[in-house]
């Protein structure tokens, strides 16, 4: 729709954890509703060159792209929310610009100059903000600044916006900045002083937000939007009301109200073609918030004191929620907690359990015996990555006999290793970006639960780890009823694994929440969430 690509900046004020995904995952659902080509980029200022070797308790969930990107959890909420796919392209770190400058420097192209922030990691910003932008495919590129203006390390990124916005033009790029209106209870008012500093910090490096996007628990009267366009020296249709939602997939509707894709578009200088409904999403939201039934799911894992921790797989049990027409109670369990003594009385009220992922000794037993406790009574269960790992340990210990059977990650010398260390992974001594990272084809036997659910034979899905199934125990293990049903073509790896006789009793060796989208919600989560159901009503007659 636009021959050049225009440029949307995304700044956060005041504190952190605003919200900056969701609103440019909201404001491009509207752009892209309009019929705008539409992506959104993450620059994260901090020195580590992507996400991979953080604890989840750092940062939240590490998400994984198709081309095996290690990535900021918002790129989730990008794709979520707008059902296209995003790369390495779209998440850039500050250790990853130096990283690239330094190499520079070190063969000789900056021809013996001093290499300074500025110009060099400035321009080396720049160069990434355009680099979607240059192929062609997106009329809009939206790029999320991480962190709060006035840190330290988000300096050079307001610097190379001012820069940017010069070169490329006032009319092609503009600034949206997100900020909060607290409200005192004492006093009982909205101040709009913390907002004004902000700005002025901004202002102060030389960038003029053009649009201000408020969070507030109440809503901005017509005073209050006056005052901030006065000394923020933006117009009074350009201060947007972000009021606290009850999910977040009523953001893109909150600011389709406050008008803010017209905002952007009139500064823009882009037509306003197409009307944005929005009606699939409203239908989405619709069965997400009036469920004709409920179940109860436990999410069993080692980092469940922070939701984002496990973002991707909470979202996707709402999707698969919403798709059955279903509410999803979700409780987090921490594994570490959970024995054999205190398992039926932690896990019996569930309709189903689904182990999470993760690395490291830490709760691996607790996850162990949850899952002996479901298969033993028929409990829907979803493992995923290290949960289909335990869900292996635990059969080959208690239903084979091997009690001593273990992963080689947490036991190196166990005698019957049936998770190992692939064999490319056994030289590796860096631990960031050399994982079996992206995405792989699996192969599906026919007849099985798994092909049943996908509908297909050959699917594509997103990996994250070192450890595989051992294909030294494959023969025993099948011969036992737990089913070797999903195998990568390519290596022979177990990627799926169903235990017969069992009403849902899946683990996969890849990530399929990575693949669940709001409108398209991913068809392992919703084959679980019908089986919790299902268990629901016929233990609760």
């Amino acid at each position: 729709m636009s021959e050049k690509t225009k440029y949307i900046f995304v700044t956060g004020g005041v504190t952190s954890s605003l919200g900056k995904g969701i609103l440019s995952a909201s404001l491009a659902k509207l752009l892209q509703a309009r019929g705008f080509r539409v992506t959104i980029q993450k620059f994260d200022p901090y020195i580590n060159v992507d996400p991979g070797t953080m604890n989840p308790y750092e940062h939240g969930e590490c998400y994984v792209t198709d081309d095996g990107a290690e990535t900021d959890l918002d790129l989730g909420h990008y794709e979520r929310f707008l059902d296209i796919k995003t790369s390495q392209a779209n998440n850039v770190t500050t250790g990853r610009i130096y990283s690239t400058v330094i190499s520079k420097e070190r063969r000789g192209d900056y021809l013996g100059k001093t290499v300074q922030v500025i110009p060099h990691i400035t321009d080396e910003i720049k160069d990434c903000f355009k680099k979607l932008g240059e192929t062609g495919d997106y009329d809009i590129v939206i790029t999320e600044i991480g962190g709060t203006v006035g840190d330290i390390e988000s300096l050079p990124y307001v610097e190379a916006i001012r820069q940017f916005k010069w070169d490329n033009g006032i009319n092609d790029t503009m600034v949206i900045h997100l900020t909060l209106i607290p409200y005192l209870q004492t006093s009982e008012e909205l101040k709009t002083k913390p907002t004004q500093h902000s700005v002025k910090t901004l202002l102060e490096s030389g960038v003029q937000p053009d649009v201000l996007v408020c969070r507030t628990e109440y809503p901005l009267g017509k005073d209050i939007r006056k005052k901030l366009a006065l000394f923020c020296n933006v117009k009074i249709n350009s201060v947007i009301e972000a009021i606290d939602a009850s999910s977040i997939y009523d953001v893109p509707l909150h600011m389709l109200k406050e008008n803010l894709d017209k905002v952007v578009l009139a500064k823009l200088k882009l037509p306003t073609k197409l009307d944005p409904t929005l009606s699939e999403w409203k239908a989405f939201l619709q069965r997400l918030k009036n469920p004709i039934s409920e179940v109860s799911i436990a999410v069993v894992g080692k980092y469940t004191e922070l939701p984002d921790a496990y973002k991707s797989i909470t979202e996707s049990l709402k999707h698969a929620g919403a798709a059955n027409e279903c509410g999803v109670n979700i409780t987090m369990i921490s594994s570490e907690y959970l024995n054999e003594e205190n398992v039926h009385e932690k896990i019996k009220d569930f309709d189903a359990v689904l182990v999470a992922p993760g690395f490291g000794h830490r709760g691996i037993e607790g996850k162990i015996q949850t899952i002996k406790y479901v298969r033993e009574n028929n409990i829907p269960f979803f493992g995923i990555c290290l949960g289909m790992q335990c869900a292996v340990i635990e059969f080959t210990r208690h239903v084979l006999g091997l009690s001593d059977a273990h992963s080689t990650e947490m036991e190196p010398n166990t005698k019957n290793p049936v998770i190992g260390l692939m064999d490319e992974q056994k030289q590796v001594t860096d631990k960031g970006g050399t994982m079996r990272l992206g995405a792989y084809k699996c192969t599906l036997a026919k007849g099985s639960k798994a092909a049943s659910i996908y509908g297909q034979k050959t699917i594509e899905e997103r990996h994250r780890h070192r450890f595989e199934f051992n294909n030294k125990y494959r023969n025993d293990i099948e011969k036992a009823g737990l089913m070797p049903v999903g195998i990568n073509p390519e290596n022979d790896l177990v990627e799926i694994v169903e235990l017969k006789n069992h009403p849902f009793f899946i683990g996969t060796q890849f990530h399929p929440e990575y693949r669940s989208t709001a409108l398209n919600p991913h068809p392992m989560f919703v084959h679980f969430v019908q089986a919790a159901n299902l268990f629901h009503q016929v233990n609760n007659k």
